[in-house]
């Protein structure tokens, strides 16, 4: 049936029979078409961005969970690249001065691969950009890894010649590794008594009453006796410009100028001196001028073990002397 179309003409007081024009039939249909269109185009952006369906809400939580374990990973990387920088500054500053060996030049983490875990911003990198800067991340850990392990096997083939060098030097620990708790480390800390920031040139390490401390490398005991601050102390001179401080024992059990080898038992852990508690204040001197002890442990314990000292040192603020 055709369609009939009307218009009011006030002049006749009529309704009056109106035939619209072609372009004015295309004019009404574009604009109900495109009225329609935008209305359709409106509720899917609604629809889209407030209420997700099952399958974007699922695709966005798993892409959350992902970043989330992305960061936990380059954490961990984070932890063993700062863990491999102490290992390389031991190499380079401890085992190869002592073996008077040239530096490893080819150590060393490229630190524009390793920047700050909190840079990256998740929001702005894809997901193609994080695989490729974890595997950069991976790669390059492997790589001075790799070194690494060449370079102790090169250590280790040097050592063999020097025997007598390595007998006299600090190499393990004063105390049994089961015994102990690190109390302070090696630098600046607080006065238990003066409540003043002073140098600290050793380590303290809390243990019971009593408990067996043994010389760390061969030598010769210079020094068995009270010392201010110090307590009952010992002091051995191995050679090679080394020398070893033992402080505060409740017990000395060697005489000044006995030969003594490595892990022989020498005095008892005590709270001797200007100290607050039971421990052992342990120091290396070279040259007479104090070194940092957690570099000379690396005979008895294992790398897990060396870690977790290395970290307990460095966090251990608890000064007892």
């Amino acid at each position: 049936m055709k369609r009939k179309f009307y218009l009011y003409n006030p002049e006749t007081d009529n309704f009056e029979r109106f035939y619209p024009s072609i372009k004015d039939r295309a004019r009404t249909i574009s604009m109900v078409f495109l009225l329609g269109l935008l209305l359709a185009v409106g509720f899917y952006f609604i629809l889209y961005y407030l209420f997700e369906t099952p399958t974007v809400e699922n695709l966005t939580a798993e892409n959350r969970e992902l970043k989330q374990q992305y960061t936990a990973l380059e954490r961990r990387l984070g932890a063993s690249v700062r863990m491999l920088d102490e290992i390389q500054d031991r190499d380079s500053n401890f085992y190869r001065v002592l073996l008077q060996l040239d530096p490893a030049t080819e150590l060393g983490i490229n630190r524009e691969v390793f920047p700050l875990t909190h840079a990256v911003n998740m929001r702005n990198v894809g997901d193609a950009q994080l695989v490729n800067r974890l595997n950069q991340m991976i790669d390059t850990l492997d790589r001075d890894l790799l070194n690494q392990a060449v370079s102790f096997n090169t250590i280790r083939d040097v050592a063999l010649h020097n025997q007598h060098k390595l007998e006299h030097t600090p190499g393990v620990l004063p105390i049994n590794i089961k015994d102990y708790t690190m109390s302070s480390g090696y630098g600046i800390r607080i006065d238990p008594v003066y409540n003043t920031h002073k140098f600290h040139a050793g380590l303290d390490i809390a243990a019971d009453m009593g408990t067996q401390v043994f010389a760390t490398a061969d030598g010769k005991v210079r020094f068995a006796a009270g010392k201010s601050g110090y307590g009952n102390c010992i002091d051995i001179e191995h050679g090679y410009n080394y020398v070893t401080r033992y402080a505060h024992l409740s017990k000395i059990l060697v005489p000044e100028g006995k030969t003594v080898k490595r892990g022989e038992l020498i005095g008892l852990v005590g709270s001797t001196g200007k100290s607050t508690g039971p421990h052992l204040h342990y120091e290396v001197l070279f040259k007479e001028k104090p070194q940092n002890p957690i570099n000379y442990f690396f005979f008895d314990i294992s790398p897990e073990e060396y870690a977790e000292m290395i970290e307990a040192a460095e966090n251990a603020g608890h000064v007892m002397d």
